[in-house]
């Protein structure tokens, strides 16, 4: 049945594609989209769904509006099988990474080699487009969020992701996969905002441990069958199997985790062989280097996409994998990838790919959003809307190797310990917040603070060797450019104030980094440093930000959060630039994807 994966072998069926008879049996109740006859089906296996149950009937399309036009879709209905209603359309639209951005935010653009900034995004807008390009083919479009949606805001942490759950309701996803950041607020929390959502929820290769409750069995459904335009799609769902790793091991404590190659094979057999599927997707949150791996894997023929996220790319042409293509929507809602297929007896005639911008100037905001976000902001609104400090320069994070923002953090984080080196972890979520050019300054609120760490981590300090530190910052260079894509985290480079390191990316493990100053003198070995970053709940008390073996780690009493705000009443307004303290030799500081040599460009 649905336990592939015991806690001590699953690696041991790495390539077995065998179907067991309840399998076989389970695949018709999943694929008939009946609540009942699965959870009576999933019960007698012993399959636990958590809280609030598993499969529900997805959200009914939304109603009409002006659907947009534009030469892509025109080609798509002018072809002579639809004309001649001998094929179908379908339409998959796909959002990621949202990150809960719950208004309309600043957001950065490359054009003609320049970086510029527009507005974009938030819910109300989203909804809107949604709606419109819905009702084009309400009848065969599917919408489908790859992940980190409750988390990454204000209200969204002070509400454990409980507030965003009505909200993404509303907009009426059709099918949902948990990411990487869905597991912040521990097992408990993230099956209960999970299972709150009204659409499909779809992860293969997330299990309860064997120790509990449930014995090791999947958390969710591995794949759902849908009936659309007179065809039959399958999708199968997969988190990264690294999230452990790169997030707090507590925030994951209670899930394991397995590669997709393992199972997938399996449920690509089923849906093709079984199902008779016309269609079968992957929907993965993995990052893009780890989906175009995937996509070079014998183990997924017979997928038509993988529908990607995590890593926040912008792909606007999907990349052609050896077996598959691979797609990925950009974050915080300010883009939706839109997916036209033309289908004519399970055949692809034809079919078009678009990444769209979520433009408010284009989509008139949804008034009965507005008030969504609105009530879910009420609670905490004076508190989130508290300006703590003003910066003169926008504050950036997209780039790979070094951002304005984490040198802001690093600042704050030097100035409130004097270290010698201070820690920022590699985040790429958040947007820009960018000045007003009426006047020179944007306002730093405590809701954006919660962008910028969404997670109020207590500081913590050690002592390293200098040998340490440098293989600390081989084993992170491996983490962000590692040949294998699989060995690749979804974070960039390790961000820091202190020390100053240049690194090769196209060389071996372990040979990258050519070499590091701390405090303008070359990197001694033997020296002891003293280091400053965040504590990571769940790691040993000798661990600090990946770093194993600290000695005279102790916690230092004050939270990020409240550091930011000591800092900026004292330097406010800020202006924080790139400065150089991490360079490479074959790459530029403006790089923004760790992705290169496939002809996928982030703009």
């Amino acid at each position: 049945m649905l336990r592939s994966h015991p806690s001590n072998c699953a690696c041991t069926n790495r390539n077995s594609d065998r179907l067991t008879q309840k399998e076989k049996e389970l695949h018709l109740e999943i694929s008939s989209n009946s609540r009942r006859e699965f959870l009576r089906t999933a019960g007698m296996l012993g399959l636990g769904m958590g809280a609030g149950g598993g499969l529900v009937t997805p959200m009914a399309a939304a109603a009409s509006s002006t659907p947009e036009s534009n030469l892509e879709e025109a080609g798509i209905y002018a072809n002579k099988a639809v004309k001649k209603g001998n094929a179908s359309v379908i339409t998959l639209l796909h959002t990621a990474d949202i990150h809960s951005q719950l208004s309309i935010h600043d957001e950065f653009f490359i054009e003609n080699e320049k970086v510029v900034y527009k507005k974009r995004g938030g819910f109300a807008t989203l909804k809107t487009m949604i709606n419109q390009l819905r009702a084009k083919n309400p009848s065969g479009t599917l919408v489908i969020d790859g992940g980190d949606c409750f988390q990454g805001g204000g209200v969204a942490a002070l509400t454990e992701g409980k507030a965003i759950v009505p909200l993404i309701n509303n907009i009426g996803y059709d099918i949902m996969l948990p990411g990487n950041w869905e597991v912040v607020y521990g097992k408990e929390m993230m099956m209960k905002d999970m299972f709150a959502y009204n659409a499909i929820k779809v992860c293969a290769n997330m299990f309860h441990k064997t120790n509990d409750t449930y014995n090791g069995d999947l958390i969710f459904p591995p794949y759902f069958i849908k009936y659309i335009g007179g065809s039959k799609i399958g999708f199968i769902g997969y988190n990264d199997p690294l999230t452990p790793k790169r997030q707090s091991p507590a925030y994951s404590d209670g899930i394991q985790f397995t590669s997709p190659e393992l199972n997938v094979s399996k449920y690509i057999r089923l849906l093709k062989e079984y199902e008779h599927c016309d269609m079968v997707f992957l929907l993965t949150h993995m990052g893009l280097a780890q989906q175009v791996g995937l996509a070079n894997m014998v183990e997924v023929k017979g997928v038509d996409y993988i529908l990607g996220a995590d890593t926040h790319e912008r792909v606007r042409s999907p990349i052609e994998g050896k077996y598959t293509k691979v797609t990925e929507p950009g974050a915080f809602g300010s883009f939706l990838a839109k997916l036209d297929i033309v289908l004519e007896k399970g055949v692809i005639k034809d079919q078009s790919y678009q990444l769209l911008d979520v433009d408010p100037d284009r989509y008139k905001p949804d008034p009965e959003m507005e008030r969504l976000v609105e009530n879910a902001r009420a609670p905490f609104k004076a508190q989130l809307d508290k300006v703590i400090g003003k910066t003169k320069t926008p504050l950036v994070r997209y780039y790979v190797i070094e951002t304005p923002m984490d040198n802001f953090i690093t600042d704050a984080i030097m100035w409130k310990f004097k270290p010698d080196i201070a820690i920022s972890n590699g985040f790429r979520f958040c947007p820009p917040l960018v000045p007003d050019p009426s006047t020179g300054i944007a306002e730093i609120t405590k809701d954006y603070l919660w962008s910028m760490l969404p997670v109020d981590s207590e500081a913590k300090e050690g002592l390293i060797t200098g040998r340490q530190l440098w293989d600390w910052m081989e084993k992170e260079l491996q983490n962000a450019f590692a040949k294998d894509p699989a060995k690749r985290f979804g974070g960039w480079v390790v961000r820091f104030k202190g020390m100053e390191v240049k690194f090769t990316i196209g060389n071996e493990i372990g040979k990258r980094v050519q070499h590091i100053n701390v405090g303008g003198e070359p990197l001694d070995i033997q020296k002891n440093y003293r280091i400053v970053a965040c504590e990571r709940e769940g790691d040993p008390d000798t661990t600090l930000c990946r770093i194993e073996g600290v000695a005279g780690a102790k916690r230092l009493g004050s939270t990020l959060h409240n550091m930011i705000e000591e800092y900026l009443a004292v330097h406010s307004p800020i202006s924080p630039k790139m400065e150089g303290r991490c360079t490479a030799t074959d790459a530029p500081d403006t790089l923004l994807t760790q992705l290169m040599g496939v002809g996928y460009e982030f703009r």
